[in-house]
């Protein structure tokens, strides 16, 4: 028998680790240089060809070895990638990961606990349970947190729990939530068999107040249970729902309330924004992306919930992973802390970045970026040729072009993609398609904004 490749983990795995390293390094390097860009130009078949060129055969009778197959595929990877540490490559919220963290990343694959059981993942367990608890601290004061994949899956678990809570007192939810919301929530109540969601209108891009109160006198019912969900950060502008005022009639109205805030959830590193998410700490639940404004490699979701007691409801028993007596002996129970069983340790690259910057550090990333997009709001309004939506709330600027309709909006987002040389996103409000630019990437200058503008510019009609 052939000796077997190499481990990552082990006494012996950094050693075996140590080489290919450099030839990934190495691959990235290169494949961003033969890139020379926010991604690769030609659009999605010369991409998709020169991978497959690079890729194919990709499961030969014998293999390449490791060296060539590892610099091949990361080399071709990183050429086609869209590659958000790339100051033009602003379209989603979609971040350049820390360096930081992505070693730190790097360690837990080689580890490869698995966070279903503690015999699997001891120190990575005792971890994930301390910065859980430090979260929900930062957001309620109190309280217990799970970590996700992401807002999707965080956004789902707050309608379970919400579900689980009625369902415990004989009670319907009803779920009340802005048409600004998450595409999201709407897709948890159908997997959920929840009653599709009251939507409720929001023509400024925030929700009333005036209105929600309106709905929910009209929904209120004995055997209902209400769950009012609110935003802090939406998709499309960055904007922020009136977390104070919709805390307030949920109280009224002995509503539940669930804050998705997993784009704006990381101003609360910040002091000079944390102001704008007053009131989410009376939240019943939070939805936080630490891979959107906490520079983290995805995935990075967390929900945070101020009843402890309300991540019960998830209790589940596997006699391989948490037998009872186990449990009574004082293993910790993993399999409550998420609807997944196997599960990565997500914890350890978000740990090691709150330490290693602390809250100021945080909070100076968090600051610059929002810095930056007021910085690009300005230019745009000093612009004779474009229009700006709004001073921005968080680090997403929406701009147009003066001249141009909605059909050319999208001409010159696609012919930038097409020819490699800036990622821009679209919005569609108040009836006019929208260029988005969301930055995210605190290196980014006042010299790249005005070779974005200028990109822009230089398709835009007269």
């Amino acid at each position: 028998m052939r000796t077997p490749p190499p481990l990552a983990g082990g006494a012996q795995g950094p050693d075996a680790l140590q080489p290919l390293l450099t030839t990934a390094l190495d691959a990235l390097r290169e494949g961003a240089a033969a890139r020379g860009g926010p991604l690769p130009p030609g659009g999605p078949t010369t991409v998709a060809a020169r991978l497959h060129e690079a890729a194919t055969p990709l499961l030969p009778h014998h293999g390449t070895g490791a060296r060539t197959a590892l610099r091949t595929l990361v080399h071709a990877t990183a050429q086609g990638a869209a590659d958000p540490a790339e100051p033009l490559c602003a379209a989603h919220l979609h971040c350049p990961p820390l360096a930081l963290a992505a070693a730190a990343d790097l360690a837990a694959s080689a580890l490869n606990p698995s966070l279903d059981s503690w015999d699997q993942a001891p120190a990575a367990s005792a971890l994930e349970a301390l910065l859980t608890t430090t979260l929900a601290t930062e957001v309620h004061g109190r309280g217990d947190a799970l970590i996700t994949t992401g807002g999707t899956e965080s956004n789902q678990l707050a309608l379970l729990l919400a579900r689980e809570r009625a369902t415990a007192h004989g009670r319907t939810p009803r779920i009340l939530t802005g048409a600004n919301a998450h595409h999201s929530l709407h897709r948890a109540a159908w997997l959920l068999g929840l009653p599709t969601p009251v939507t409720l209108p929001t023509p400024t891009g925030t929700l009333d107040p005036a209105t929600l109160a309106t709905a929910l006198a009209a929904h209120t019912a004995d055997d209902t249970d209400l769950l009012v969900t609110a935003t802090a950060g939406t998709t499309d502008a960055g904007l922020i729902d009136p977390l104070t005022d919709i805390a307030d009639l949920c109280a009224t109205h002995g509503a539940r309330l669930h804050v998705d805030a997993a784009y704006g959830g990381g101003l609360l590193f910040s002091d000079t924004h944390r102001a704008k998410l007053h009131g989410l700490d009376r939240a019943d639940s939070v939805t936080l992306d630490l891979h959107k404004l906490g520079w983290q490699p995805a995935a990075a979701g967390i929900l945070t919930v101020r009843d402890a007691t309300d991540t019960h409801t998830l209790t589940h028993r596997a006699d391989y992973l948490n037998a009872d007596d186990d449990t009574e002996a004082g293993l910790p129970d993993l399999l409550g802390r998420s609807l997944r069983t196997t599960r990565r340790p997500d914890a350890l690259k978000i740990a090691v970045t709150l330490k290693a910057l602390g809250r100021t550090g945080l909070g100076a990333l968090v600051d610059h970026v929002c810095d930056q997009a007021h910085h690009l709001a300005d230019a745009i309004t000093a612009h004779p040729h474009f229009d700006l939506y709004a001073t921005p709330t968080i680090s997403t600027v929406l701009f147009r072009p003066t001249h141009a309709d909605d059909d050319h909006i999208a001409h010159i987002r696609r012919k930038l993609l097409t020819e490699g040389t800036a990622v821009l996103g679209r919005a569609q409000l108040e009836g006019r398609r929208w260029l988005k630019a969301t930055l995210l990437n605190p290196h980014t200058t006042p010299d790249d904004l005005t070779t974005l503008l200028k990109l822009v510019e230089g398709t835009s009609p007269r």
